[in-house]
């Protein structure tokens, strides 16, 4: 049976394979354009998202939209989701089980939207999805391909809150996920 974005957002409403189910307010899908070229991941919802069910709402959403905005990028034409689709009380790290009970539904999503470009915010989305020991400080704008899909990673907005200086960083690795895009489009 093939599954359709309802349905995943269906089951994403009504988990209960893990034990955020049980402290969450509101489950936090993905959200975007579903023929989106270009797919973020970060690694869980914050507090605000929680709250509102939806990705990015909280201050962190506030920079990346200030960033998608430099860019010429908008929500509406790419795909925003994260690891986990439940809170992590405390904002803290997820647990192995919790990133291994939601990621089929990032498996889901991933295979029905078929990005060209992936890119992880932070460090725990990129050492789940590119690698177990992913460095963001040293490994960040750098690219491998996987499946017809470009992959890299740059620091999550939350660590522009901590640090504005990192925002230039962030930005000289968007300039490249750009190049990359407008390069896939071209060929």
């Amino acid at each position: 049976m093939q599954l359709t974005w309802n349905d995943i957002e269906q089951h994403v409403a009504t988990c209960t394979r893990c034990p955020l189910s049980q402290t969450r307010n509101l489950p936090v899908m993905g959200r975007g354009n579903h023929q989106a070229d270009l797919m973020l991941i970060a690694e869980a919802p914050g507090g605000q998202e929680d709250q509102q069910g939806l990705p990015f709402v909280g201050r962190s959403g506030e920079i990346l939209d200030r960033l998608l905005q430099e860019f010429g990028l908008a929500r509406n034409e790419i795909y925003i989701t994260n690891i986990l689709k439940c809170h992590p009380p405390g904002n803290r790290d997820p647990k192995g089980e919790e990133k291994e009970a939601c990621f089929p539904y990032l498996k889901y999503e991933t295979y029905l939207l078929k990005p060209k470009i992936i890119v992880c915010l932070g460090r725990v989305a990129a050492q789940r999805i590119i690698s177990p020991d992913f460095k963001i400080t040293r490994q960040h704008g750098t690219w491998i391909d996987r499946k017809d899909c470009a992959l890299t990673a740059t620091y999550h907005p939350s660590a522009i809150l901590r640090d504005p200086s990192k925002y230039e960083i962030v930005k000289s690795d968007f300039v490249e996920i750009v190049k990359k895009r407008n390069n896939l489009r071209n060929h």
